[in-house]
């Protein structure tokens, strides 16, 4: 297992009136953060905002190239990102316990934060597909060319860690500087992964390992 220290290529924030950085998605264009009342969008390139909808957001979002998935306490609501309209909802694996949450090969990846998990889960009915163990608390998760990442934040120390997809084990670890907690996770298919700074409000980009983040 090969254990890196992260590389942080740019620092997004704080922004007026959003105290937390909850779950982070990526639509292609811009990133978007949960902050309890509101999902908000930014640049990545400038950072600056772009819009908001008002959403109960106080963990893990996704996007599955039409609609935002946002964890709102046990459940999880399927946003249209035009008009910010809650479509359909479906139970959280995690009953309230949930953290990240990503979208890949059609179906929703959940993190449950204290239990260690992450539960694969039919977008549809919220049924368990199957569930994958983790050592550590789970606060991100995110999908990277069919390589499964997840945030840690335990005992004041953050990672974003790559996992064997099948077993769990982890592959690579890449540890956050001192301070810098990760509160929700998602990357942008290419050199960058997108990180949620918990309270401290902020966003951050991290290089991808071997990969180029232009």
């Amino acid at each position: 297992m090969k254990t890196t220290t992260a590389e942080i290529l740019s620092e997004y924030g704080p922004y007026p009136g959003i105290n937390d950085v909850h779950g982070v998605t990526f639509d292609g264009r811009n990133v978007w953060f949960a902050s309890g009342d509101k999902i908000n969008a930014v640049d990545p390139d400038s950072g600056l905002p772009v819009r908001s909808i008002d959403a109960a957001a106080y963990a893990g979002t996704a996007f599955d190239g039409q609609h935002i998935f946002q964890v709102a306490e046990s459940r999880i609501d399927k946003i249209d990102p035009a008009t910010g309209r809650v479509l359909a909802s479906i139970p959280a694996p995690g009953g309230g316990h949930d953290s990240g949450l990503a979208w890949a090969e059609g179906t929703l990846w959940v993190g449950e934060y204290r239990g260690r998990k992450i539960h694969q889960i039919d977008p549809e009915t919220g049924a368990i597909l199957r569930t994958i163990e983790s050592n550590r608390f789970v606060t991100g998760v995110t999908w990277a060319d069919g390589e499964l990442w997840h945030a840690t934040w335990q005992d004041d120390k953050s990672e974003l860690r790559h996992i064997d997809r099948q077993t769990g084990e982890v592959l690579e670890i890449l540890e956050m500087p001192d301070g810098m907690g990760i509160s929700g996770l998602e990357s942008d298919g290419a050199g960058r992964f997108f990180c949620g700074g918990g309270s401290s409000g902020k966003l951050r980009a991290v290089r991808r390992p071997g990969m180029s983040a232009g």
